[in-house]
Parts: structure tokens; sequence; C-alpha cells
């Protein structure tokens, strides 16, 4: 179990950089004043990580967002990730240079291969290979794979990644694919922590609600930190910004978080990496 301090505090990834463990996701912000808005909150809230994507189409409102804030660009940890479309070695560095423009930003923290597309993730990966070696991006990484595209990808990779970003709640634990990273040195990050939302109709959390006096959010936020995985809740409304950041003044024990893998279904919530169309 790692120790988990503040909402500042930081995982090592296996180059050194420090990634903050916790961080703003912007899936379904719109490129307006919402994401602008989401982004200043959450930096001002003390957050340092805001997670963005080519695709959701809203690099310009978050780059905006970082700027409005009172935090220094280098102490934000910022991430964006090449799109299906773009995925291939040449077409993988001119979308890294059209986020980074968008973001208007030199340089990204991390950047992520979107998904496993077959016949162009090695590619891809080459192209993010050379933009790390050229100090363009701190680390990289990449979403949605599974252990036999990992495989696949290690047979050739210079760069190990260093994260993998996966659908990641109570009910796809997947924990052998979370112990594979692990034994690679590739953190683990969860996208959709809430189930997009599932998860508060289940009331798999309440007992721990009310020992702690936390939300259902609050429970599972903690129970992703201390099971090691990096969590980037969405969202665009300041009090839920705000409440989501507040799980740094309780711990939950190692039954109680045994209690919550034990819903483990290897139900998705998303799209199944083996068997994605888009």
């Amino acid at each position: 179990m790692s120790t988990i301090t503040d909402i500042q505090g930081t995982f090592e990834l296996h180059n050194g950089v420090h990634m903050p463990y916790f961080g703003l996701g912007t899936y379904q912000s719109d490129n307006d004043q919402e994401a602008v808005d989401a982004v200043r909150w959450a930096l001002d809230a003390g957050y340092r990580h805001v997670d963005t994507a080519a695709v959701y189409k809203n690099e310009e409102g978050v780059g905006q967002g970082i700027r409005e804030s009172s935090v220094a660009r280098e102490e934000v940890f910022v991430v964006s990730k090449v799109w299906n479309s773009d995925q291939g070695y040449e077409s993988t560095l001119r979308a890294f240079e059209d986020s980074l423009k968008r973001l208007k930003l030199e340089y990204l923290d991390l950047y992520l291969v979107h998904w496993p597309v077959a016949g162009s993730y090695k590619d891809t990966w080459r192209a993010m290979e050379k933009l790390y070696a050229e100090g363009r991006i701190k680390a990289i990484g990449v979403s949605n794979f599974l252990q036999h595209h990992l495989e696949d990808l290690l047979q050739t990779t210079e760069v190990v990644p260093m994260v993998n970003q996966m659908e990641f709640h109570p009910y796809l634990v997947q924990q052998d694919l979370v112990d594979f990273c692990t034994s690679k040195g590739i953190q683990y990050e969860a996208w959709s922590p809430f189930m997009q939302g599932k998860l508060f109709r289940l009331d798999i959390c309440k007992e721990l609600e009310q020992k702690y006096n936390k939300s259902a959010a609050q429970i599972i936020l903690r129970w992703d930190l201390q099971k090691g995985v990096v969590t980037i809740p969405k969202s665009a409304k300041k009090e839920r910004i705000l409440a989501n950041a507040a799980i740094f003044d309780f711990e939950l024990t190692a039954d109680e978080i045994a209690f919550l893998d034990s819903f483990d279904r290897g139900e998705r919530i998303g799209p199944d990496p083996d068997n994605f169309d888009f």
C-alpha cells in the first residue's frame, strides 16, 4: 500500500518523473468556459494534474484554464493522448504538434496512445519514443492496453511505457493486469472510477460512507489511491471538484480494500480494448 498524503502527492514513474496521483479528468467537458472553469477551479483548489485528449476536443479550453489559474505551468502535470485516426509514425508526430498548439504549451508531461489500434500502435510508439528522447514529453504511456497488447509492444520497444490508463472501478478491477503492469514498472491509472455514474446507484459503499462520513465517490477515489492507482475523476462542477479532493483525512483498512475488490466481475462500462471500432 502506497503512502497517500495529500492532493499534491505523487507516484514516481520508472524514469524518475513524479506523477501526481490525483488529477482532474476532462472527458465530456465542453471546449468553452466549462473546460476553462473546471481546470482553473481544480488548480486553484490544489490539483496539479490535468488529463485531456485530442478526441475530447477541449485542449484549447484546458490550456486556457491552466493559463488563467494561479499555478505556474511547470507545476502542472499535463496529459494528452493521440487519437486512433492519427496513429502511425508521421501522423503521431503531427498529432502531437497539433495538441501542443491547441494547448499553447511547449511540452507535455505525459502523452498516451489512446487505444491499441492493431497494425499502428507500434509505429505510434516509435514516434512517441522520438518525442520523449527529444525532451518534448516528460513521460510516455498507453491507455486501454491489455496484457497481450503490452507484451506485443514490449517485444520491440526501447522505452517501456511509464503509464497504462485503464477503465478501473469495483466492477472492473483486472488485478492480473494491475499486477502485470506493476511487474514491468508501468504505473496503473484509472479512468471512469465512478462507472460513468453507475457506481452511485449500486449502494456498495453504504457502510463505509457512514463509518467515515464520506460519499461513495470519496470512498472509491480513496480505494484507487490506496491500491496504488492514479485516479482522475471528471467533473465540471466546482463543488464536486472540491469534494472529490477531500479524501486525504481518512484511510481504508486492508479488509475494506479487499471488500471493494470483491465486487470485481469483469464488467465494462466503456468499450472492450480487444473489440472497439473507432
